[in-house]
């Protein structure tokens, strides 16, 4: 039994074959992940689909919280006693695909947010974007804009330039590794004149981030350590 979001099981049509099919519109990870769990419970093999990696914004932690929830116990796929057996397979990110497009721009310590605000309160996470400014972390940027939520992206290009150039590079980076990818080098100062979406993740560039060639690094220390000429 295959079970997800119906946009992402859309994605992989090829690797179906004769499976039950369970998908789920937007906003319905819990009844997605609770039908997946009752189903596992009833002896069924079940697998949750989460795009790019089910620990990061995805599915995993769902399950693991509903499991909690309902006092389950849980264990790898070889356990002996477990009322849950459970495996979690790594992907590969937004994050990683977007940083691999746009060169290196996690090289050093960066914080990963979302602007979402449907689970998280607003206040929490401007205080996190003030936080990580005031750190000069690299941030890496997932849901900066939907159709409805416009104004939070523009707040937290106010809150950055509070601490940083306006000529920080941004990259941002549009459906990476899937059909229509898009990806563009700007900087703090221009970045909302470009368009995002909720495929879209904004990579800013901490003090020390350098832009050239279409292409971001922030350098990790070797430069002030060894030779690189």
């Amino acid at each position: 039994m295959v079970v997800g979001y119906k946009t992402y099981l859309e994605l992989i049509q090829g690797l179906l074959t004769d499976q039950e099919v369970v998908a789920t519109g937007m906003r319905g990870e819990v009844s997605r992940c609770q039908t997946a769990i009752d189903r596992a419970l009833a002896g069924d093999q079940v697998a949750i689909v989460s795009s790019g990696d089910a620990g990061i914004y995805g599915m995993a932690g769902l399950v693991l919280e509903i499991a909690r929830a309902r006092g389950l116990r849980l264990g790898g796929l070889e356990a002996a006693a477990a009322d849950l057996r459970l495996e979690v397979v790594p992907g590969v990110s937004a994050l990683n695909a977007g940083a691999a497009l746009l060169g290196a721009p996690l090289m050093h310590d960066f914080v990963v947010l979302s602007l979402s605000d449907l689970l998280t309160p607003w206040e929490l996470i401007a205080r996190r974007v003030e936080l990580a400014a005031q750190g000069d972390f690299v941030l890496a940027i997932y849901n900066p804009k939907s159709a409805k939520r416009t104004w939070q992206l523009p707040a937290v290009q106010e809150t950055l330039l509070k601490y940083r150039s306006p000529d920080t590079p941004v990259g941002i980076v549009r459906r990476a590794a899937r059909a229509g990818q898009e990806a563009v080098v700007t900087t703090l100062g221009q970045m909302l004149e470009h368009p995002v979406d909720m495929q879209t993740v904004l990579f800013i560039g901490n003090s020390q981030t350098l832009a050239a060639g279409g292409y971001m690094v922030t350098p990790r220390g070797y430069g002030g350590k060894y030779e690189l000429e």
